[in-house]
């Protein structure tokens, strides 16, 4: 009787404590908003925080006067076996869910204009997921389960993969020593036939007895390595080309070290895109050719279109742009790092000259989404001390590449911060005035429906900038799994619609949705683009000029940050 009156009197003083307890988090909540990217201090509206107190005394009460038998957590950081069996670790999960909620709800009751409740959405996400139950042994029930379970030796491993870890400089998400370039990834033979100190030019071996006179130059990303289209020959999209009669060219980009540091993105359009296409011309013959961009590879192809253009120059038939960027007004949740101070910070650190570190980059990418791609291995490998299992898309999410610093500089202040490339001669590249109007060509533009990195409707944003003849597919799931869908696996769905509206949306609206993969789609498209068919040439390159230099997939994509 005497352990009920008790409780019955600590539920009575938690309640009454719980609006000091309020008052007090949302003291320090507006105190920590002005060093959050430069968040000014915050007002809320009073009706919405009496709401948010109220539902939050309410279910802290509730959770209170279910003692240790708190409600079952949904989350999957905590619906392990070991949390529901440990009443004291359920409890502490289900609070932690409670605070988490309600910190986000101040954040949405912020009286802010959109980027900065946007920044603030974001900062609060990055410190709920840091400071969750589940990443720290002293809170987390399944790493002390299975320390009891294996005697300490799991904490022994934990502790040898922290030390790892900390000699290779970054999370491992998978088993890296399962993987080797050009062993058992990026394994579709070709030869390097040309090569500068920005790209080495990869030729692949045709597979069909005669293929398109026109070739086919892929530009994938210079932030990650070109193997992402290439990763297994039942996903790769480099094969598949090549398998549907293309003969096919791929830019392969160097990883920059101190070499390069003062390059910049002049050099990668003139150097780097525009000598690819003239380098894969001349080797074919032909008087214009096919090309892709991927991710910043699509803003470099883009970017090269509008530069040959103001030269009278027309080199592509047609051009596919994958989740790609040319107008940059709607970025998502990239658009929370970049504001004045953060890019002239940048170009006072990096514009002359230096390195973007590529770790630097994988660690802004994973934070978009740190509980999966973050905390999710640091408690596998550092807590409960197991390895993860051999992944080749996470090995090559993993090999990271650096960038040099006028050149990223550039990129942040044309694109992200002024969306300079959609104002027709307001950007000058390569002594060019870019003018993407003047790219009048058949276009093929692709976006994922979840994309993070560049948002659907970011994607569809090109068309309205593109005057020639464009088809626009939205695939399922996200900027890598949407894209890498081979028809093989018989996975996903894609949607088309034949007419191009103002917005996404009302794209979306009258949008037609197809079982599949969107490679078949596309590849029905290229076709009348590609030209007759010839004979397969029997060599790589062309004459004394252009003759193999190494195997496929070349040194530079080996080059390790």
């Amino acid at each position: 009787m005497n352990s009920e009156a008790n409780w019955a009197a600590a539920a009575q003083q938690f309640q009454q404590q719980l609006g000091q307890y309020w008052g007090k988090a949302l003291q320090s909540f507006q105190d920590a908003t002005p060093a959050v990217g430069a968040i000014p201090s915050l007002q809320f509206s009073p009706d919405k925080l009496r709401t948010l107190q109220e539902a939050y005394v309410r279910e802290a009460t509730e959770l209170w006067n279910n003692g240790l038998a708190g409600p079952a957590v949904k989350d999957k950081r905590f619906a392990g076996d070991a949390w529901s069996r440990n009443p004291v670790a359920a409890f502490t999960a289900a609070v932690y869910l409670l605070n988490a909620r309600t910190l986000l709800g101040l954040a949405e009751a912020a009286d802010a204009d959109p980027k900065t409740k946007a920044k603030l959405r974001f900062a609060v996400e990055q410190w709920m997921a840091a400071s969750a139950p589940s990443n720290f042994m002293a809170l987390n029930a399944e790493a002390q389960q299975k320390a009891l379970e294996t005697k300490g030796e799991s904490i022994a491993r934990g502790m040898q993969n922290l030390l790892a870890d900390l000699q290779q400089g970054h999370v491992s998400m998978t088993d890296e020593s399962a993987f080797e370039v050009g062993r058992n990834v990026a394994t579709t033979e070709g030869a390097v036939v040309f090569e500068n100190e920005l790209f080495q030019l990869v030729e692949y071996k045709p597979l069909t007895k005669t293929v398109y006179e026109r070739p086919y130059l892929v530009v994938p990303p210079c932030i990650n390595k070109f193997y992402i289209l290439d990763l297994q020959p039942e996903n790769s999209l480099i094969r598949y080309l090549v398998e549907q009669g293309h003969r096919t060219f791929v830019v392969s980009w160097r990883n920059p070290d101190a070499s390069l540091q003062d390059k910049t993105w002049d050099d990668y359009i003139e150097d780097g895109a525009l000598k690819a296409i003239s380098v894969t011309k001349e080797i074919a013959g032909a008087k214009q050719i096919n090309a892709l961009g991927f991710c910043v590879g699509g803003t470099i192809l883009g970017t090269a279109l509008a530069v040959a253009a103001a030269r009278g120059e027309k080199p592509l038939a047609s051009a596919t742009l994958l989740t790609t960027f040319l107008d940059f007004s709607d970025t998502g949740i990239l658009d929370v790092f970049v504001d004045d101070a953060f890019v002239n910070f940048r170009e006072m650190q990096l514009g002359k000259g230096g390195l973007l570190k590529g770790q630097e980059l994988a660690s802004t990418f994973s934070f978009l989404r740190p509980n999966d791609l973050v905390w999710n291995y640091v408690v596998g490998n550092y807590l409960k001390g197991e390895t993860p299992p051999p992944f080749d898309l996470l090995y090559w999410n993993s090999d990271s590449t650096n960038l040099p610093g006028p050149m990223y500089t550039w990129y942040l202040r044309n694109t992200y911060l002024e969306n300079n490339l959609v104002k027709p001669g307001k950007a000058v590249v390569a002594g060019e005035k870019v003018d993407l109007s003047k790219v009048d060509i058949p276009v093929y533009l692709y976006g994922s429906r979840e994309d993070h990195i560049v948002p659907i409707a970011g994607a569809y944003a090109s068309v309205k900038h593109l005057p020639g003849k464009k088809r626009f597919v939205m695939g399922a799931s996200g900027h890598i799994a949407g894209v890498i869908n081979p028809p093989s696996k018989n996975k996903r769905s894609y949607w088309t619609n034949d007419k191009l509206p103002a917005t996404f949306e009302q794209w979306q609206a009258g949008a037609k949705e197809h079982p599949g993969s969107w490679w078949t789609d596309w590849s029905q498209w290229l076709k009348p683009h590609a030209g007759k068919q010839v004979p397969a040439p029997k060599t790589y390159g062309k004459g004394a000029k252009y003759k193999a230099i190494e195997p496929a997939p070349g040194r530079y994509v080996k080059a390790k940050a």
